[in-house]
């Protein structure tokens, strides 16, 4: 119990920060107490918005000697409840949407240091003036922050050139939970200078500390382009396919996205604006795209020589490839909205899983087929990044009537429990976040999940950091 007069831990931040950075209006806090999908919603204490990393510092800092919970939040476009604060009213939500500068621009390093709050779509609009790319690429780039994106090691549409955000990130400036400052804002290539700490941070979902920014790669712009929407009859044939254009196409190949039918159907349907590509429909559709920093590289040429073979050898049933900028940006346009398409036809279970590409197609077979049987109030809506095995493996509701949600439980075991004796991954892209904290401990070895624990008890002993995510961990709070 407080003396008579003493001041609360939040009027102490209050007085020190003033009410624009530690922020009470219900309001405010409304938007962010729940979560994207809207399957989360907390109640945070205030929400705090530093205007730079010593005031990260010193708010991490007092939060940890006083045991209060910081929920770090980007642009809070998370799938798994990541970034909000649970109902207790005891959470800090710590925003640095404040923190957008760019700070530094290296063209002939191929390097940008960014502070943490930076939408992605600007640090490529940055990049793109530089004439080069940061090639993350999402569906959320307008509004996710880069702080975010490391936090959750963030893959997208690019990911079979380019990598996941862990291959882009050069260095990092990170708070801790005790309010020291980590950096390792090189932007080096090499650095075999002991432990890369770096990659503790990229994916623990601010679970060990804060990102504050960040020194990324760019890369050469691409000056030749070719995209092509392509019909197949299989998942088998698209990997048959991506198999093809890699010997055809050599490293040229950036994107290879698996779109089925329904999915397609969804968007013409909830999409004003859209079309269908081809003139016939069919079961599978393949989005890939090829680029080269060369110009004038005859990449339609190659890419339709390719396709050519492959219809010759039946493992394509059509194709047609884009005759302009905008007739790719409407292939772009089906492949990305292909979420809010599902949004707008209701409530769905959300699986992010990768597969072994050998075991994919197998996969898709089996546990499609289990969909087809145990769940009659839904439909599968199965795509995603086939390049590096990535899947969204979607399940949406198919009557108003329907209890989908109701078995969202019992229905993500089954299909986690395939994917994982298929030697594959529960967390592609989306994270751990508070929803899958159950199924980490059931499939990560034990091993894994004993070091994990170690190093979240030696960097955030009181467990202040982003609790409940990722890991059931004891803590002081």
């Amino acid at each position: 119990m407080m003396p008579a007069g003493a001041r609360s831990p939040l009027q102490q931040l209050i007085v020190q920060f003033g009410s624009s950075v530690i922020v009470t209006d219900p309001a405010q806090l409304a938007a962010v107490n729940v979560d994207h999908r809207k399957l989360y919603e907390g109640k945070a204490l205030a929400l705090a918005l530093p205007r730079n990393t010593r005031e990260v510092s010193t708010i991490l800092a007092f939060c940890n000697a006083m045991c209060i919970g910081v929920v770090p939040q980007g642009g809070n476009t998370s799938y798994c409840g990541g970034t909000v604060p649970d109902a207790s009213g005891t959470q800090l939500v710590l925003s640095l949407r404040r923190m957008n500068a760019i700070r530094s621009v290296r063209p002939i390093n191929d390097s940008i240091e960014v502070e943490a709050g930076c939408i992605l779509a600007d640090v490529q609009r940055v990049a793109a003036e530089m004439d080069r790319i940061f090639p993350l690429s999402l569906g959320a780039e307008g509004s996710c922050q880069i702080g975010g994106n490391l936090s959750t090691n963030a893959g997208g549409v690019n990911v079979v050139r380019y990598g996941m955000a862990r291959d882009l990130a050069l260095g990092l400036e990170v708070v801790l939970a005790d309010g020291r400052v980590l950096s390792t804002l090189n932007a080096l290539r090499k650095d075999n200078t002991g432990y890369d700490l770096k990659n503790l941070f990229i994916g623990a979902e601010g679970t060990l500390g804060v990102i504050t920014a960040a020194n990324l790669k760019l890369f050469a712009a691409p000056r030749s382009v070719a995209a092509a929407f392509v019909a197949l009859p299989t998942p088998a044939a698209a990997v048959a396919l991506l198999a093809l254009l890699r010997d055809r196409c050599s490293n040229l190949v950036s994107s290879f996205e698996l779109i089925p039918k329904v999915a397609l159907e969804l968007v013409l349907h909830h999409l004003p604006g859209s079309r269908a590509p081809l003139n016939s429909p069919s079961p599978w559709y393949v989005l890939c795209e090829i680029t080269s920093t060369m110009s004038g590289e005859p990449l339609a040429e190659r890419l339709e020589a390719a396709l050519s073979f492959a219809l010759e050898s039946e493992l394509v049933t059509d194709a047609t490839l884009s005759q302009s900028e905008r007739e790719r940006e409407d292939f772009w346009f089906l492949r990305e909205n292909i979420p809010e398409a599902q949004r707008r036809d209701g409530p769905s279970v959300k699986h992010d899983v990768s597969l072994p590409l050998d075991r994919l197609a197998e996969f898709i077979e089996l546990a499609g087929s289990w969909v087809q049987t145990h769940v009659p109030e839904g439909f599968l809506v199965c795509y995603g990044h086939v390049g590096d095995g990535n899947l969204h493996f979607n399940i949406n509701q198919s009557a108003p009537a329907a209890s989908l949600l109701a078995r969202e439980g019992e229905i993500r075991r089954a299909i986690h429990d395939r994917v994982h004796e298929f030697g594959g991954s529960f967390s592609a892209e989306h994270g751990i976040g508070r929803q899958k904290v159950e199924e980490l401990e059931r499939y990560a070895p034990p091993l894994e999940l004993e070091i994990m624990r170690a190093i979240k008890r030696t960097l955030d002993p009181n467990g202040i950091m982003n609790p409940g995510k990722v890991l059931r961990v004891q803590s002081n709070l």
